[in-house]
């Protein structure tokens, strides 16, 4: 078997919309990765309250599972100046300093035009940010985790499917490959190492129709859930992970797998 190698590294600032690569990150025990899902847009509700931050299940925000038209958006966000720019097609449609009132109005404007068709009410971008001091994240479980991909799965789905399968489908922060297909199935309540940072592994990634959507055209172009449910009799892709302890992340960095 190969070296197991780190190869990717992502964050998610808004839940929901567009990937962010990143060469290395610095993360703390029992944290997720910095600024990912640190927002996220209710969809007609106001029910979370930043200053007392509790679990919602996702269905209560917009996201890819139901709302496939958010893939069709290009975003970036810069930590220090807190400024979401939205583009569609290569083209600027909204921009603003999300960590502000004011700057969250004006993404929030977008999306009511944007996603009319998909609102329940209007939008409303939350976030603990400035508000509380925990590092709350907007996951789709209630655990502050790190998402983890292993490549080789991905390849044996396709071998399944006999179609391509782009692995950002499963919206991952780390994507690791030299491991057997599927092994990190078996990582749960175990211990192993992504370059120094120690983390633990504590639930599969049971997947959703989110992964049905194309990441680069929006559409909804394969069933996922289903495929993996036929070849594999589960619909899990991945393992969620806690962060050990205090360390750094780098593409390149070596996996220690567990014993």
């Amino acid at each position: 078997m190969s070296t197991a190698v780190v190869t990717a590294l992502y964050r998610y600032p808004v839940k929901g919309l567009s990937p962010e690569k990143m060469d290395r990150v610095s993360l703390e025990a029992g944290q997720t990765m910095p600024w990912d899902r640190a927002f996220a847009i209710e969809n007609g509700t106001q029910d979370f309250d930043p200053a007392d931050p509790q679990y919602f299940p996702k269905t209560k925000f917009l996201m890819l599972m139901k709302n496939e038209r958010l893939a069709a958006l290009e975003t970036s966000f810069d930590d220090a100046s807190g400024v979401l720019t939205i583009n569609r097609k290569g083209k600027q449609v909204a921009r603003g300093d999300i960590t502000s009132r004011i700057g969250r109005q004006l993404i929030e404007h977008f999306l009511t035009s944007y996603m009319a068709d998909d609102l329940r009410g209007a939008p409303r971008i939350v976030t603990t940010h400035g508000i509380a001091a925990d590092g709350f994240s907007f996951s789709d479980v209630p655990m502050k985790v790190l998402s983890l991909i292993n490549l080789e799965s991905v390849r044996d789905l396709e071998r399944v499917t006999g179609q391509p399968v782009d692995p950002l489908r499963f919206r991952a922060n780390v994507y690791i490959e030299g491991v057997p297909a599927w092994a990190e199935l078996g990582w749960e309540n175990k211990g192993l190492s992504l370059g120094n940072l120690a983390v633990k592994g504590v639930l599969r990634t049971q997947r959703c129709a989110a992964t049905n959507v194309n990441p680069h055209t929006a559409q909804r172009d394969m069933n996922l859930p289903q495929a993996l449910r036929v070849a594999y009799g589960h619909m899990d892709m991945g393992i969620y992970c806690e962060v050990s302890a205090p360390g750094d992340l780098a593409t390149g960095d070596a996996v220690t797998l567990p014993a």
